[in-house]
């Protein structure tokens, strides 16, 4: 999957860098067509020549040595690049790339690049731990960009543990593994709620359900690894947001109901995981409501039918709602693909081992409007995430809609 592909490889001043003469060799076998650009502390462990020799190609190590008069050799190569792979990345490179800081060669490319950046640390095991260290790595991540985790071993600083360059083979094999996958979800806008609603009653009373927005989450973490600019309007749940994706807060149906229809002309896709609520007290009491003796009763309303709402007023959006069940849920999984004017509904029995609220696994069956009728058997939230979006995208691509 590298054959033919323009490989920069950026090489930072560690002592791993000898290794990165090893993974210029396999990427040239591979078929890419590697430049490699060098910090000059890295040209202190090993020398331009032998990388010119091993990549056949000028090795970069100055920012102001224009090697062809006619172009500016930062923005030249940085265009040049289908992708920029970081080995070793000291922590010094990680923490100029996290700030913007471009003050030589192969800094000032990564600004000036577009194309996907891999990094592949390599330090002492105290050094990776620093939380400026992986403070930086997140920042990066939200960046977009990917990463390559050190291996566990003996470090040339004498320590056992975490910071070891990868090997070159691995590199290649997960350089290879990316580029095989497309992007289907690329230049598309989707939009995923997840999580659950509160209605509140008094200041400190509400009515809620026990969704923990694991799924809604894994489909915008999903979303985006596909290519996907990933807008997640959540309920109140206790888990992290993924990062690089626009992340909008709600609590009741009625938020959750404003915000999703103020981005719905802007989306391609919408994945409706949210566990809304549907009924929400007719009065909201100021303070709180003390007992008494006996009964309680509380009036309750309708709240707004979001999916129900989208399929009214709907254009091109591919919509995609969820049904969870205690029984029937094919039956009325059905009913509600038509009834509600969307394009798919994932149905499952809550009740059923593994697929309920708050597991990391789910039991799911796709329904499209097609007839499609596609079974998915337990497995990892992240997974059924995966492999309906790529249902989706395949269907985008073939005009069902």
């Amino acid at each position: 999957m590298l054959k033919g592909k323009k490989v920069v490889l950026g090489v930072s001043g560690g002592i791993a860098a000898y290794k990165a003469c090893a993974l210029t060799s396999k990427l040239v076998q591979a078929g890419a067509d590697v430049t490699v650009i060098m910090t000059s502390s890295a040209t202190e462990f090993v020398t331009p020549l032998t990388f010119q020799a091993l990549s056949r190609n000028p090795v970069y190590t100055d920012t102001f040595d224009e090697k062809i008069p006619e172009q500016i050799s930062h923005i030249d190569v940085a265009d040049w690049a289908d992708l920029i792979i970081l080995a070793p990345a000291t922590a010094n490179l990680i923490g100029k790339v996290a700030n913007g800081i471009a003050d030589d060669m192969l800094t000032t490319t990564l600004l000036a690049s577009e194309a996907p950046v891999y990094v592949a640390p390599a330090m002492n095991v105290h050094m990776y731990a620093h939380p400026a260290v992986q403070n930086n790595l997140k920042k990066l991540e939200t960046y977009g960009y990917r990463f390559i985790e050190p291996g566990e071993g003996y470090l040339a600083c004498g320590y056992v543990g975490k910071g070891r360059l990868e090997e070159p083979e691995t590199i290649v094999s997960v350089l290879e593994q990316q580029e095989s996958l497309s992007l289907p979800l690329k230049g598309k806008k989707v939009l995923v709620t997840a999580g659950p609603t509160r209605e509140r009653v008094d200041p400190v009373r509400f009515f809620t359900n026990f969704s923990t927005g694991k799924m809604g989450y894994a489909f915008a973490q999903k979303a985006r690894e596909l290519g996907a600019n990933v807008i997640l309007v959540s309920g109140p749940v206790t888990i992290d947001p993924p990062s690089g994706i626009k992340v909008i807060q709600t609590e009741s149906a009625q938020e959750m109901y404003e915000a999703v229809m103020k981005e719905l002309d802007n989306v391609d896709v919408v994945i409706k995981t949210a566990a809304v609520a549907d009924y929400r007290p007719a009065v909201f009491h100021d303070q709180k409501m003390k007992k008494k003796e006996g009964p309680l009763s509380i009036e309750m309303e309708r709240t707004k039918d979001i999916l129900g709402e989208i399929g009214k007023v709907k254009t091109d959006q591919f919509v995609v709602g969820f049904a969870a069940e205690t029984n029937e849920p094919i039956h009325y999984g059905k009913q509600k693909l038509a009834k509600k004017n969307a394009d798919a509904i994932v149905v499952n029995n809550v009740a059923e081992a593994g697929a309920g609220f708050g597991a990391d696994t789910n039991v799911v069956t796709y329904l499209n409007k097609h007839g499609l009728e596609w079974s998915l058997p337990l497995q990892s939230k992240e997974d059924v995430a995966h492999k309906i979006l790529i249902q989706v995208s395949d269907e985008l691509k073939d005009g069902q809609k």
